[in-house]
């Protein structure tokens, strides 16, 4: 393999950072996680209870809430500018957790648990109020489009934003007169293109789905392999979550969002939300007096386009998430191609966020031409190698339409992190972002220390099928946060004071209402 071309504007925008007066540039960015968990009961099946009202308000508590299904908890941290900060947060939210789910448990994986098909599943309710419907109808159309069954796998996003004291060092390293908000946003989107052509990396490094319980795919056709009585595999596999079995599956193969820029990206969005599709058209909106889906278009809302990583900014009240955009650009990124890891009680450690903040930062830094159709549909063709194979001896990745070795491709992009760690690195005489970056670059090396290599041997070595090595971690998860001492009480204590408040928040809601819910659509749409 010829050797990579040197990437000059990478080297240019890094020697900056390290040159410049100011210090610590890349230090103090804004982290937070969602983190979703299926509940299940204490025999591993799907938990029916509804959600525990002690845990406040789906609808309007700001750290406690639903995904699809009512048994899908999605725990949210603030934004934190250490990542011990964050971690230390979502382990009490665990523990407040935990204290209010009598015998059940939450499930340590992404890909869930037996289930006896889609109408085990219940959908989300958020009440009464028209908010809380129209969340609970565009649900019920995810159900009907995708089925229910993909909708219960879990998943870990990675929220990131860069300090802001980043941007006039990188706007003049890139000789641009304003580092205003116009310049980040364009900054980002780069970012975005080239997560899409190195995110295959993460799948590889922290991917934890190989195997799944054979009822998430009864009755459908599939290429799994039988690893053992109830567990399905592929052998190489990395993340099945994030292959065409999972996310990636091709009920979305029409909906092509540029990630070229802001104007861009809100266009596409926008067409996909207003265009309608003919099979969704047969399903119907309103039947017999039931919705079934918000509307018959390619995507009911923006949030409905899967993606490995998004562009965000917290949206106000009311507002699309593509007017935040349009309104004040980009302001986080969004990293969701993270699978829950069975190993690490809260689903994420501090090696894999310090690894990604660094990623991030290296995505951010590299040149990023714009991605044209063709390119597109390699990037794409990479990442389903890697979730599928990607443990596989030997494997190649399509490279600007040349073979490469995936193993050397990843070294160069290893290598080129060195300098970035060090600058986050920057009085700290522990170097933990090296550390992390030294750990990753060794299940490249070695792919037995890869996260989806060590579920396998899990598998192996105890005998048990996939779900009751699951339901054994899940049950050592739940003693690890009901035995740690001492708990936080003060936090434990505010949790239990924000889930009473958000109680009171939504009732607030539900009486304030005074549109049908069909006139609420209407306005929504109008919007």
């Amino acid at each position: 393999m010829s050797p990579p071309a040197i990437d000059r504007a990478f080297e240019r925008r890094l020697a900056s950072l390290v040159n410049a007066r100011e210090r610590g540039l890349l230090q103090g960015g804004l982290k937070g996680v969602e983190k979703e968990s299926l509940r299940v009961q204490p025999d591993g099946m799907l938990a029916t209870t509804p959600h525990p009202r002690s845990l406040g308000s789906a609808l309007t508590h700001e750290n406690i809430t639903m995904d699809y299904s009512e048994a899908l908890i999605e725990l949210v941290t603030p934004a934190f500018r250490e990542s011990w900060e964050l971690l230390q947060f979502l382990c009490d939210l665990h523990q407040f957790v935990y204290r209010h789910l009598g015998d059940e448990l939450l499930w340590a994986t992404s890909m869930p648990c037996n289930l006896r098909g889609d109408a085990s599943i219940p959908v989300a309710h958020f009440g009464s109020s028209n908010v809380g419907r129209m969340k609970e109808v565009y649900r019920v159309g995810l159900g009907y489009r995708y089925g229910r069954m993909m909708q219960a796998i879990s998943g870990v996003h990675f929220n990131y934003s860069f300090p802001t004291k980043l941007w006039p060092v990188l706007a003049d390293a890139m000789q641009e007169r304003d580092a205003g908000q116009d310049f980040v946003s364009a900054q980002y989107f780069g970012l975005l293109r080239n997560y899409r052509r190195h995110g295959w990396l993460i799948l590889y490094l922290f991917g934890n789905s190989p195997a799944l319980c054979g009822s998430f795919v009864r009755g459908r056709e599939h290429s799994l392999k039988e690893f053992g009585p109830g567990t399905l595999y592929e052998p190489h596999a990395t993340s099945l979550r994030m292959s065409d079995l999972g996310y990636r599956n091709k009920n979305q193969a029409g909906v092509h969002i540029s990630v070229n820029g802001l104007d861009d990206y809100v266009r596409d969005l926008n067409a996909a939300v207003s265009t309608p599709n003919p099979d969704y058209e047969k399903i119907g909106v309103k039947v017999d007096g039931e919705y079934r889906q918000l509307n018959t278009n390619l995507l009911q809302i923006e949030n409905e386009y899967y993606s490995y990583i998004r562009p965000k900014r917290v949206t106000r009240s009311g507002e699309h998430p593509t007017q935040a955009l349009r309104r004040g650009g980009v302001e986080y990124v969004e990293f969701r191609a993270l699978d829950v890891s069975a190993f690490d009680p809260v689903g994420v450690n501090q090696n894999k966020l310090r690894f990604l903040e660094a990623f991030a930062a290296l995505c951010l830094l590299k040149d990023s031409s714009p991605i044209d159709s063709c390119e597109d549909g390699t990037l794409d063709g990479n990442h389903s190698v890697i979730a599928h194979r990607g443990r596989e001896p030997g494997l190649q990745l399509n490279r600007n339409g040349r073979a490469v070795e995936f193993r050397a491709w990843a070294l160069e992009l290893i290598d080129s992190m060195r300098g970035i760690c060090e600058l986050l690195d920057e009085g700290n005489a522990q170097r933990p972002y090296t550390a992390a970056l030294e750990l990753q670059e060794a299940k490249i090396s070695d792919p037995a220390l890869t996260p989806s290599a060590r579920t396998l041997q899990e598998l192996r070595t105890s005998g048990e099928s996939f779900a009751q090595m699951a339901l054994r971690m899940s049950g050592v998860h739940k003693n690890y946060f009901l035995d740690l001492y001492p708990p936080n009480e003060q936090r434990l204590a505010e949790f239990a004071a924000s889930a009473e408040e958000s109680l009171r928040a939504q009732a607030e809601i539900e009486r304030a209402d005074t549109l049908t819910f069909d006139q609420y659509l209407s306005n929504y749409f109008r919007r």
